[in-house]
């Protein structure tokens, strides 16, 4: 959205990157988008109108993440307004499975793909090809290596790596005690700052093998309209049900290990979660701009 002077859209960023790759290293790299039901037409209606900016439409591939049902306070399902069981996305966890269901999987596998990178396309300084990451992913014979920032601040809400019971993890910021957020080591570096920032590169394999299990889900109290008994829309004012998710980064406690790289959040990190203040488009821009002049 072009809010603060001219201004790029967020595929567009992305596009940049990836034709900035194919360049480099004289290939087309296969681009695969995960919509959701609400968001998929819309999605695919902007990209046609914008020629996928100039992008090779056949090497992009679009795939809808599942939905999990929604629930209120009583355990009660909620009705949307066609009289069906409410859902919403199930998070990004469902990547994985969503993969395999689509069809993307087997076609990731087919053109002979070897590594898969997953990111958000909310992060202007997203890099998709990171060859450091991938090298260092090789060098320590690892099937999936993350890179991370230092955490802003204790309280920063961005999940943290950490290990639980010998295995990789993230802990999300909601679920993050205030006084394990605020510890720090010998160094005076945060005990838990090392941010996971949806930067997570792949082995085919270990797609192929998360895509089977079932992670766990993660509850959000959330406002959402329904149709009571009576048939009447309500339309609620305060959180009144539950959704569900599964966070893609539940799926490293499966390995032994993982390799994370720290980058610096200058250069990888600039996020557009809010309308204004803190990581909003005004940051975003003024941050993407920051690094191309730098």
């Amino acid at each position: 959205m072009d809010v603060y002077g001219k201004g790029k859209y967020l595929f567009e960023i992305l596009v940049e990157n990836l034709k900035e790759a194919n360049k480099k290293y004289e290939t087309t790299i296969p681009w695969y988008i995960m919509t959701s039901k609400e968001n998929n037409q819309e999605t695919e209606d902007f990209l046609e109108k914008n020629n996928y900016f100039g992008y090779d439409k056949k090497s992009v591939i679009i795939f809808t993440q599942s939905e999990m049902p929604l629930i209120d306070t009583n355990g009660k399902l909620l009705i949307s307004k066609e009289n069906k069981i409410k859902e919403a996305s199930d998070g990004n966890g469902g990547t994985y499975s969503s993969l395999r269901v689509s069809g993307c999987l087997a076609d990731m596998k087919e053109k002979g793909i070897k590594w898969v990178f997953i990111g958000s396309v909310d992060n202007v300084l997203l890099k998709m090809v990171d060859i450091t990451l991938l090298g260092m992913a090789i060098k320590n014979g690892v099937q999936i290596a993350s890179k991370s920032v230092v955490k802003a601040n204790p309280h920063e809400k961005v999940g943290v790596f950490c290990k639980m019971n010998g295995h990789p993890k993230v802990i999300e910021y909601t679920e993050l005690p205030n006084k394990m957020a605020e510890e720090v080591d010998e160094n005076g570096e945060l005990k838990y700052g090392e941010s996971h920032i949806m930067c997570n590169l792949y082995t085919i394999e270990a797609i192929e093998k998360v895509s089977k299990e079932h992670l766990m889900y993660h509850s959000a109290f959330k406002k959402n309209s329904y149709i009571d008994e009576n048939g009447r829309e309500i339309i609620p004012e305060e959180p009144n049900s539950y959704k569900f998710e599964s966070f893609i980064f539940d799926a490293f406690e499966f390995f032994d290990d993982i390799a994370i790289l720290r980058g610096k959040r200058e250069d990888d990190f600039a996020p557009v979660k809010n309308k204004e203040g803190v990581d909003s488009p005004k940051t975003a821009k003024e941050l993407y701009e920051k690094y191309w002049k730098k």
